[in-house]
């Protein structure tokens, strides 16, 4: 593997072997990227398939060849890898946790949404229904009572008309028509409100995943060219190189004494500075975890409403009305006189009705279109759990990925880190000579 580094780092092959070992590890290199590259852009991204295949295959092509040709772009592209672990990592992983959580969560909340005014459209249109079959049944109920007072024993006591004037809604049609349109307006509403959501992060995301990219490849090459033109830059680490120069000089003890200020680039140990960075960052991630639970909960929450809403109005059962007409008429003679003669009045009965009738108010019906309610996903959550682990890692990782790109920094251009492991023993022994 040393060797094979060797080869890598250097700015030009030694013989034909050094040669064809660079050119199969660009090779390689180039298809592993290819097809994470591929995979980022079709299933991410979302880009078509020819679209993912064409950029996968002229990325890959153009990488091939600088990586193999440019000796520089092979230590930049170097640097990317653990770049990935630092505040650009991050956000890549942001980008990627937003996408999964609005293309998969969001559409699952609007979903339960329209489910619940699904079962509110359905009561309505019942209860509507069943309203006006009642009114068709108090419009047979006055016809069946006009023509019972119609029916007298004498006609001298008859009526002129005895049937009621009952005002009904006649056109049914027009009413379902118009809760079908607004029904299929809300829909509309809805859906058109799902694809702009969706379109809009698409977008967003595509934007923000390729400035992100672009501003990674820029953060390697800014520390490359500060490595290679500031001296004094990510200059505080105790190399092997710095400790066989102070021992070759007798000046060990320039080390021991620096060594709350030096840090070795293979140790775990971090500066107070470097803690207090890991809090501030540790602290931003958790304020997005925050606000992506509370996004999981409002799907949750969502899918609980639905699935009640749906499961009480199939439970929903008819509520009866009765309605009972008792009519009693009769005739006699003028109750005084019966009072004078003393004698039991004598009533004459002209008709008698006495009817019941029956009626349900139903709310619900099995021929409502009503969507099932859509749970939330097990798999997205753990995606996305798996996703914030990475970012706290990342927020452990950024001081140690900066001392791995110092190192790859070093590999490829040894003599410039011959330099500054001069300056650095330098500085070191003229503040020894001044304490």
């Amino acid at each position: 593997m040393a060797e094979l580094w060797w080869i890598y780092s250097k700015p030009v092959p030694a013989d034909g072997r050094e040669l064809w070992t660079l050119f199969l590890q660009c090779s390689c290199i180039t298809v592993v990227i290819g097809g994470l590259f591929y995979n980022w852009m079709f299933a991410s991204l979302e880009y078509s398939w020819h679209l993912s295949v064409a950029m996968a295959v002229s990325f890959s092509l153009l990488l091939f060849l600088t990586l193999f040709v440019v000796h520089p772009a092979r230590c930049v592209f170097s640097m990317i890898m653990p770049t990935l672990g630092t505040k650009q990592g991050r956000k890549l992983l942001f980008s990627t946790c937003f996408m999964i959580a609005v293309v998969n969560i969001t559409p699952n909340i609007i979903s339960n949404i329209k489910t619940i005014l699904q079962v509110i459209k359905c009561i309505c249109k019942n209860s509507s229904d069943s309203l006006l079959n009642s009114t068709a049944l108090l419009e047979t109920v006055s016809w069946e009572f006009g023509d019972a007072i119609q029916e007298t024993i004498h006609s001298i006591y008859k009526p002129m008309n005895g049937h009621f004037r009952f005002s009904l809604l006649q056109n049914s049609s027009l009413f379902y028509q118009k809760m079908h349109l607004a029904g299929e307006k809300i829909s509309r509403e809805f859906l058109s409100v799902e694809v702009l959501v969706k379109d809009s992060v698409r977008e967003a995301n595509r934007l923000a995943a390729g400035f992100f990219m672009l501003y990674l490849c820029f953060e390697s090459t800014w520390y490359l060219k500060n490595y290679l033109t500031d001296i004094r830059f990510d200059n505080f680490y105790i190399t092997k190189k710095l400790e066989r120069l102070a021992t070759d000089r007798r000046a060990a003890h320039l080390l021991v004494g620096s060594s709350k200020k030096l840090i070795r680039p293979t140790g775990l140990r971090l500066s107070w500075e470097e803690v207090a960075l890991c809090l501030v960052r540790a602290m931003l991630v958790t304020v997005a975890l925050m606000l992506m639970l509370v996004l999981v909960a409002m799907d949750h929450f969502a899918f609980s409403v639905a699935d009640t809403a749906v499961r009480k109005a199939a439970q929903f059962s008819a509520v009866p009305v009765t309605l009972n007409i008792r009519y009693k008429v009769s005739a006699g003679p003028v109750p005084f006189l019966f009072k004078i003669f003393r004698r039991p009045s004598e009533e004459l009965l002209l008709g008698d009705f006495n009817k019941t009738y029956h009626h349900h108010l139903v709310f619900s019906s099995a021929r409502c279109r009503i969507s099932t309610p859509t749970a939330p996903k097990p798999s997205v959550l753990l995606v996305v759990g798996l996703l914030f682990c990475m970012l706290y890692s990342t927020v452990l990782l950024e001081t140690l990925a900066r001392r791995l790109c110092r190192q790859i920094a070093a590999s490829f251009f040894p003599s410039c880190e011959q330099r500054r492991v001069l300056h650095l023993y330098g500085r070191l022994a003229r503040r020894h000579r001044k304490e």
